[in-house]
């Protein structure tokens, strides 16, 4: 099932953040439906900076391209700002659509931007966003690529300016609307509310972030059609990280830490190991 025919079911669609093939095939062994490449998770991961742009088109791309290979799962990708002006929004369609990806979000700060949960972010003027969601519709080869206009206006603008904008990334062309970072339950509430019916909106749920963290079961029930969880899993594996190498540095040894980690074998299962040999095995004729 497409991506977009999925977003017609009536049923909150719940895109856990990866940022490799490794989250990739784990959440989809969790029985995730979808799945969302945060520019953030890469940004942490492999750079092991900030979501302060900068992370390249061409690094998410690579990305993206890895995480098809291994799983075929819808994947919505984070386009930031398009990389640029309309024409870097058009390439950056046909490259991340290349790559395999379903839907790209892309948003309404100036370029450098940072993540949508920190302060002092500045905008575009809503002209350019309409022009630049323009562009990558006429761009993508597939009506079945989404795009996901996201605007950034409740930290610089209030929620009402947000609106605006987002009627008029509707009327661009824009797939879904993602009204990134309402203040409080009563702001989430009103931006599905005013467009409820009319097109699908996402939420962004972040850990220690601007909006309330809220159930997805109760985010459909206000009108959302997706959520998302960006970096969540770097928080957790960094946690975890953390504890893991300030153990071994403690003790030598990985002995106490073991029943919180996979075997060697453990993690071969997880990752398949014994059937793509016997995949591999299959093709050599013996």
């Amino acid at each position: 099932m497409t991506l977009k025919a999925r977003l017609q079911q009536g049923r909150i669609l719940m895109a856990p953040g990866v940022y490799d093939g490794l989250t990739a095939a784990l959440a989809e062994q969790a029985g995730f439906e979808a799945l969302y490449l945060s520019g953030a998770a890469v940004a942490y991961t492999r750079l092991g900076r900030p979501d302060i742009g900068l992370t390249t088109m061409s690094e998410m791309a690579d990305t993206m391209a890895l995480i098809r290979d291994r799983v075929d799962l819808p994947v919505i990708i984070d386009a930031d700002t398009g990389f640029g002006n309309a024409l870097n929004a058009q390439r950056t369609m046909r490259a991340y659509e290349r790559a395999g990806a379903n839907a790209l979000q892309v948003e309404d700060q100036t370029y450098p931007k940072r993540c949508g949960h920190l302060a002092d972010k500045t905008l575009i003027s809503k002209a350019e966003m309409v022009g630049k969601i323009a562009a990558m519709c006429d761009a993508r080869a597939s009506d079945e690529t989404l795009v996901i206009a996201r605007t950034d206006a409740v930290a610089v603008e209030g929620l009402d300016r947000a609106i605006e904008r987002a009627e008029a990334y509707l009327a661009a062309g824009a797939d879904v609307l993602f009204i990134e970072a309402p203040r409080s339950g009563e702001e989430l509430a009103r931006a599905a509310a005013h467009f409820r019916g009319r097109v699908p909106m996402l939420a962004n749920m972040v850990e220690g972030g601007d909006t309330p963290l809220t159930s997805a079961a109760d985010l459909e029930d206000l009108g959302f059609s997706i959520v998302i969880f960006p970096g969540g899993i770097v928080r957790a594996l960094a946690r975890t990280a953390q504890d893991y190498y300030a153990s071994l540095h403690a003790h030598g040894t990985n002995a106490p830490f073991a029943g919180r980690m996979f075997d060697f074998g453990g993690l071969n299962g997880v990752i398949g190991t014994a059937a793509m040999l016997a995949r591999g095995k299959a093709y050599s004729g013996e």
